[in-house]
């Protein structure tokens, strides 16, 4: 099969896969996932192409048929853009030569769309280690130019270097898009994680609009945040969430949940647990968040993929089993 056809296979497939989301609907990235391979199956039935349909779960892309390969996103969100695959492509998928996005958007008017995947890619981020970020056109005349366009290095090129060598490529793309900011992570070194921001803000500096935003979403994510306030770790993941996905540092992350200005800015002298009355207050955003983040976050964070309406309960069930002398379950989100 030759590039033409394979890509008006996906044609199909995606025209079949808008109509499904139009009426059934899909819920989440698993079942989105699923159902993209059982519909290349049933379309490629008289070809030579065999699909697993149980992959290993880090495989990239997520489908292979041959010398293509299918990388699948989802979002319940009205956009085009997700977090990736990392940078490393440990388990990439050798055989593969050709990859393209299959994207499954359900916010808006659902739709679901291909594209070529090194296009696709637009910007790099940090997480425990970089990883892409992939964005389809939202329509005529927004296409982005593409990160390895950026970069001036073909995408098949730049996979097959070795780590340290991808980070200077990165250094040099980031030093280019915030030639006035300050980088974390400009240094050379050896290593193939970083877990430092492309460009870093001071949490104290922000608008509290955004400080209650992104407190409700580095609480979702975290939930060691009730542990025991002997517990020394309780606020790492939190720091870290803050610092390599948003480029914010906060230095004093206690402060966040447990500070009186936040816990109690009534200064009502009502005691309690200030962890809990600091999420009290924030459970609107929380509530927000867990509705609009990416699958991809809780995967990373919780290791499970959760939908959104249920991504609240989950949280409790996690909360209750670290906290100490209280419940978050009887506390919080009594409305749920």
């Amino acid at each position: 099969m030759i590039k033409a056809e394979f890509e008006a296979l996906l044609d199909k497939c995606c025209a079949q896969l808008t109509t499904e989301a139009r009426t059934t609907g899909f819920k989440s990235s698993p079942q989105f996932e699923n159902r993209v391979r059982e519909v290349l199956r049933d379309l490629t039935v008289a070809e030579i192409f065999e699909i697993d349909l149980s992959p290993h779960p880090q495989a990239f892309p997520d489908i292979a048929l041959g010398d293509f390969g299918v990388e699948v996103k989802f979002t319940t969100n009205d956009t085009w853009r997700s977090v990736a695959n990392s940078v490393l492509e440990t388990q990439r998928i050798e055989s593969v030569k050709h990859i393209y996005l299959l994207f499954g958007k359900m916010g808006g008017t659902p739709e679901v769309r291909w594209g070529d995947y090194e296009q696709s890619v637009i910007h790099v981020r940090t997480s425990h280690v970089p990883r892409f970020e992939v964005e389809l056109p939202s329509g005529k005349g927004s296409v982005k130019k593409s990160l390895f366009d950026e970069m001036r290095i073909p995408y098949d090129d730049f996979r097959r270097l070795p780590m340290h060598e991808k980070m200077r490529y990165i250094r040099a793309y980031a030093r280019k898009i915030h030639p006035d900011g300050r980088l974390w992570w400009i240094e050379e070194k050896e290593t193939d994680e970083h877990t430092v921001p492309i460009q870093a803000r001071l949490y104290t500096n922000l608008s509290l609009t955004e400080k209650t935003k992104l407190r409700a979403e580095a609480a979702l994510l975290c939930p060691k945040i009730v542990k025991s306030g002997r517990s020394r770790d309780k606020y790492d993941d939190l720091v870290l969430y803050l610092l390599t996905y948003h480029g914010v540092l906060c230095h004093q992350a206690r402060d966040l949940f447990s500070a009186g200005s936040v816990a109690n800015p009534k200064n009502d002298d009502n005691g309690g647990v200030y962890i809990m009355r600091a999420l009290k207050l924030i459970e609107g955003a929380m509530r927000e968040a867990a509705l609009t983040m990416d699958d991809a976050l809780f995967v990373e964070y919780w290791g499970e993929s959760v939908l959104p309406e249920k991504r609240i309960s989950r949280w409790l069930e996690k909360a209750d089993d670290l906290a100490q002398g209280w419940k978050p379950s009887e506390c919080l989100f009594i409305n749920r």
